[in-house]
């Protein structure tokens, strides 16, 4: 399946576990994800995604996200939306 790179992890927390994302592309709650990095290799659907705390449902390139991941991911792994 096609994959289209549109951000980076910029910061992971362990508890609860959640992502910190700087995005270059637009995120979409229900996107396919994929996120690969050096020792890193998940796929989910993008469920909860906030922004400075604050519930989100979409975030535009340029916005610092952060969203609930299945498994430990590491800073500057990238994210792609498969397609």
């Amino acid at each position: 399946m096609p994959e289209e790179a549109i951000g980076t992890i910029s910061e992971f927390f362990a508890r609860p576990v959640v992502a910190g994302i700087s995005l270059t592309q637009t995120l979409k709650k229900g996107d396919k994800l994929h996120i690969k990095g050096h020792t890193t290799d998940l796929e989910f659907v993008a469920g909860s995604m906030q922004i400075n705390n604050v519930n989100i449902d979409e975030a535009k390139p340029g916005d610092e996200v952060g969203i609930k991941v299945p498994d430990r991911v590491r800073k500057g792994d990238t994210v792609y939306r498969v397609t």
